[in-house]
């Protein structure tokens, strides 16, 4: 078997076995097949895409390519949740410990921030000692204790991803759907859990722009999942602007303990019921979503999914204190408000301006080692459909540098468009793909 003899294959449109995709793939690793010739691989699964069978294969290859999670000795349903990146999204956040306290097991391995999206690990760092960086023993004794546990990718874990997305990256192949599917399904089945719910995220600050291109997407993983005998569902949803009101990451944080103790924003927790409702569905505990959305809301009344957040933070090294009092918590040097210099009704709140601002005062990276600051970040006062005079407060904007903040003021400036009639809120889930 010789690599260029599948890169002919895959470029004449042909199906690839698991035997070749396994070649390709372990052979990279091991540094057997070059980079130019697994470049020309991509490129050509660019432009033929796969079938879902032939992504299943190159998903479980580069599972294979490094080490797994084993949870097998956990008793308990292993469900995860993964969203595709989006601007204010702090789901799972309240997500984790409210499907702990519904019954579920979450192993959660995120990411971080990087451009105009936000980053779990950076928000769940805000918080004063919290640690991510756990040993695999520190991650199933979280999943023992609580129920849920966040960490970091580790470097031995699917290796062949972290290779390869680096060549996508500069070759332009980053937006291949089976590439794409592959790579997110590979991390996400190595951490240990039985079955997923995607948040694919669609409008313009998200990845995927179109909802065509969403449910493409959407449609390859739940059928990709299939194909490698795992339950998985989608929920495509609405990010042309930002979700709930903060984007930043204490900020983030301090909104994730408003919804766990029941005073959320209706968008945001209208989303997270649904998503932790599919994961209640694929687990069995509930029959249909409405029972399923119903134990959350009840979780939440009762205090144990509050107590499930206090928990984690303590056994993952965080200060309770901070936690329980967020007002003691990173603070920004200075807030400034943006006011209106119209009126009318709010239309709409640019997502991707927003999450551009935000990052520019420093709560994202514009490159993977830049620093990220805790405290800053932008608070929406206004948000679609409400009322706005001329001098209304239209945001909030925590920062530290004056320049930066006179920077982000003009990009929130053109985020915010006004209408002369009353706009009703778009609702966030736009549509959901389940595995028969």
């Amino acid at each position: 078997m010789r690599a260029v003899d599948l890169i002919m294959k895959k470029r004449d449109g042909k199906e690839l076995s698991r035997q070749e995709i396994d070649f390709l793939i372990q052979g990279y690793v091991r540094e057997e097949i070059p980079d130019y010739q697994v470049s020309s691989f991509a490129m050509a699964v660019f432009f033929n895409g796969m079938s879902f069978k032939e992504t299943g294969y190159l998903t479980r290859a580069m599972i294979d390519s490094g080490d797994v999670i084993d949870l097998s000795k956990l008793n308990g349903a292993l469900v995860d949740k993964h969203s595709t990146g989006g601007v204010g999204d702090k789901v799972s956040l309240i997500l984790a410990p409210l499907a702990a306290a519904c019954g579920l097991m979450v192993p959660m391995m995120s990411g971080r921030a990087l451009g105009h999206t936000g980053g779990t690990l950076d928000k769940l760092e805000s918080i004063p000692g919290y640690r991510t960086d756990l040993s695999v023993d520190s991650f199933i004794m979280g999943l023992e204790k609580v129920g849920f546990a966040m960490t970091g990718q580790s470097e031995k874990v699917v290796p062949a991803d972290r290779k390869m997305y680096v060549l996508r990256d500069v070759t332009a192949t980053v937006e291949s759907i089976p590439l794409i599917t592959a790579s997110i399904m590979s991390k996400k089945f190595a951490e240990g859990a039985e079955a997923f719910v995607f948040d694919v995220k669609c409008g313009t600050g998200a990845f995927m722009k179109s909802i065509e291109d969403a449910e493409t997407l959407a449609v390859s993983l739940v059928n990709t999942g299939k194909s490698l005998d795992r339950r998985i569902s989608a929920v495509i949803s609405d990010m042309n602007q930002p979700l709930g009101l903060t984007v930043g990451n204490f900020l983030e944080v301090r909104e994730a303990i408003e919804c766990l103790n029941g005073r959320g924003p209706k968008d945001l927790m209208d989303l997270t019921l649904r998503l932790t409702g599919h994961m209640l569905l694929l687990s069995g505990i509930a029959c249909n979503i409405g029972s399923a959305e119903e134990l959350c809301r009840v979780k939440i009344e009762d205090g144990s999914a509050w107590q499930k957040f206090l928990d984690n933070v303590e056994l993952q090294g965080g200060d309770p204190e901070i936690v329980l009092n967020p007002e003691k918590g990173p603070k920004a040097g200075r807030v400034v408000s943006l006011s209106a210099r119209e009126e009318g009704y709010v239309e709409r709140v640019d997502a991707y301006l927003v999450g551009l601002a935000a990052g520019l005062l420093g709560s994202s990276r514009a490159r993977k080692e830049d620093p990220v600051l805790p405290e800053v970040g932008v608070e929406l006062v206004k948000i679609q459909g409400d009322s706005v005079k001329f001098g209304d407060e239209l945001c909030l904007i925590h920062g530290r540098d004056p320049d930066k903040i006179r920077e982000a003021e003009k990009l929130l400036n053109k985020a915010y468009k006004l209408s002369d009639e009353k706009i009703l809120p778009s609702k966030r889930v736009m549509k959901e793909i389940v595995n028969q």
